[in-house]
């Protein structure tokens, strides 16, 4: 068997800066550190942050008055940034800044004002903390169906704006039939979209020309590795998606030559290596492992003030 490894996977830099942000705060004020929601979208990664003293609550009235609270990468709103300041909560901001910068535009619109159309999924935490910006100008739509329903007050007031962890592919149907209804509407910009998101359905549209299933390596309630099991399913090659090595069946290796793996922006490199051998193990004769050329991101996102200053 052949296992070929994707390039690029795993983390994205607002991922790692979030999980650092949380690992700076336990090392410099100690535990306890509350974050409202995942700090990211991974068992794992949650479960050794929850060892190393970080409490993970839905709310900031969970967290006692006066204690820290790190906001999680998906963002927060205003609303919730306001209940921790009057529950006396001191904070840290672990927003993506991709996530910030879409925020600070759903501010713009409305102050404009304009109404504004988000694309993305009901109840991702993303995109509740995204409606949350302006609530009274906001509309969601997932789907070209929902788009046909929509009802505006003014269509020349009209703009859009994405969940970050949607690819310019996700959303492409959805925007252009935003724009035939509604010919005025402001489309967002391209740098709108993560390019984690984007690169990582890239390489696995590589892979797809090379192997003959596809494993992903990420959690359930991860939007972005959902994508991926479904990019490569669309394009008639079977893909599962793995929270950890012990998921794998067997089975469905039955016939396969090359498996090709690959992890979501939120899924640690420790994960995809046990893995891999896992898969190792289950073809010790004939295995060989290889990886599409690396692909550097380039891309690092600074931690808040408040950690890079000196103690």
């Amino acid at each position: 068997m052949r296992v070929l490894l994707a390039s690029p996977r795993g983390f994205c830099a607002g991922v790692d800066r979030a999980i650092e942000i949380v690992e700076q705060a336990l090392a410099r004020y100690g535990p306890p550190v509350y974050v409202r929601h995942e700090i990211v979208h991974n068992r794992h990664v949650v479960d050794a942050l929850r060892a190393k003293g970080a409490i993970f609550v839905d709310e900031p009235d969970e967290a006692p008055s006066g204690a820290l609270m790190i906001f999680s990468a998906h963002g927060v709103s205003p609303a919730v940034r306001e209940a921790a300041a009057k529950r006396g909560l001191r904070t840290l901001d672990a927003t993506c800044p991709l996530v910030t910068k879409v925020h600070k535009e759903a501010q713009r619109f409305a102050r404009e004002p304009r109404e504004i159309v988000l694309v993305g999924h009901a109840g991702h935490v993303e995109v509740e903390g995204t409606l949350g910006q302006a609530p009274e100008h906001m509309h969601l739509v997932e789907t070209v169906i929902d788009v046909e329903k929509l009802e505006v007050r003014d269509p020349s007031r009209l703009a859009v704006l994405t969940q970050t962890t949607l690819s310019v592919d996700d959303t492409r149907e959805v925007l252009e039939a935003l724009r035939r209804r509604f010919p005025q509407i402001v489309l967002p910009r391209r740098d709108d979209i993560c390019y984690a998101t984007q690169n990582r359905q890239n390489a696995v549209r590589e892979l797809t020309h090379e192997v003959d299933l596809v494993l992903v390596v990420g959690a359930p309630s991860s939007s972005n590795s959902n994508r991926l099991v479904e990019l490569a399913s669309a394009r008639g090659i079977p893909a599962y998606l793995v929270e950890s090595a012990d998921d794998i069946d067997p089975a469905w290796l039955a016939g396969v030559r090359t498996v090709g793996v690959t992890a979501g922006a939120s899924a640690p490199e420790v994960l995809v290596e046990r893995v891999i051998e896992r898969l190792r193990g289950l073809a010790p004769e004939d295995f060989s492992l290889d990886s599409l050329p690396h692909v550097d991101e380039g891309v690092v996102f600074q931690l808040p003030a408040e950690l890079r200053q000196a103690p």
